[in-house]
């Protein structure tokens, strides 16, 4: 089975810059101007990426979906788009790479994401179960057990990414034909549609991440 979507998350806490900015007039005080001017300058660069995230994008409701769905669907194409900016060049081996043993290669992670997504589609929007033949098509990383991982190899990254395009118009399709009234309501107890979506979308943030680190590692 895929992850539930009940499974609980951990909430990371980041030190309040007033912290950082008392550290930097420790050293100030006690070696002198020049290093604390270097501690200031660093803590600026490290700063710089938030304000230009914070300046950059403008989170709003697509047109054509009621507004909550909207501001859904700009999430998930958002990061979709992301993505696919981060991997769409890759060559085939860096789209099997593994760094080690018990890592997943890139491909594998898109076609988890494929997976998830179509999932949950036909789940919440059709109100059914895959098919076989859906199964055998965007089903097949769920879960990605050894086995998994090694039949997703010397596929090229478009295979994946045209799989991911597949799935997300079906899933677009299906979102405009929903309202907020749905969106907000609770097909189990205590946990409703948005949220099962929210949840579609933090799991593509989270292995965006992932995906990144794994980028990172190929080798040059």
């Amino acid at each position: 089975m895929l992850r539930n979507f009940r499974t609980g998350h951990n909430i990371h806490t980041i030190c309040p810059l007033r912290t950082e900015v008392h550290e930097i007039e420790k050293e100030q005080s006690k070696y002198g101007t020049m290093k604390s001017l270097k501690k200031k300058t660093t803590l600026l660069l490290l700063l710089l990426p938030i304000t230009l995230l914070h300046a950059q994008g403008e989170l709003k409701s697509v047109e054509g979906y009621s507004p909550r769905i909207g501001l859904m669907v700009y999430m998930l194409e958002d990061l979709k788009d992301r993505i696919t900016q981060q991997v769409k060049d890759l060559d085939q081996s860096q789209t099997d790479f593994l760094y080690d043993a018990n890592a997943n290669s890139i491909g594998a992670l898109i076609m988890h994401l494929v997976s998830t997504e179509s999932y949950y589609q036909v789940e919440t929007l059709e109100g059914r179960q895959w098919t076989e033949a859906e199964f055998t098509k965007f089903g097949v990383a769920g879960e990605l057990d050894e086995e998994i991982k090694n039949s997703l190899k010397g596929k090229p990254i478009t295979h994946y990414l045209n799989l991911w395009d597949e799935v997300r118009e079906k899933t677009l399709k299906g979102l405009k034909t929903k309202d907020d009234e749905w969106f907000a309501s609770v097909p189990e107890e205590g946990i409703n549609y948005h949220y099962i979506w929210y949840h579609v979308m933090e799991h593509s943030a989270n292995h965006m991440g992932q995906i990144a680190t794994v980028k990172n590692r190929l080798k040059r």
